[in-house]
């Protein structure tokens, strides 16, 4: 198994792209953190601080747009 280059955090409320993404991830030696909605994912951020978020555009409770307008306006956050 490779070492741990960055922590990636996808956000999808599909669970079949999320299933496919994340093999191919941890192949690559990245760790994963997952998230099902954009409320989710801001949770994740604050908690995981992820190098890099992969985001889906149409989500319930919170879409994508929202996400990253939020965590633009709150550099803190990220």
């Amino acid at each position: 198994m490779v070492e741990s280059q960055a922590k990636i955090l996808v956000v999808d409320d599909e669970v079949d792209n999320v299933r496919v993404l994340e093999p191919c991830l941890l192949r690559r030696g990245y760790e994963v953190v997952k998230a099902r909605n954009g409320a989710e994912a801001l949770q994740q951020v604050e908690r995981e601080q992820p190098d890099l978020i992969l985001l889906d555009v149409m989500m319930p409770i919170m879409d994508g747009f929202e996400v990253c307008k939020i965590l633009k306006d709150n550099p803190r956050r990220v």
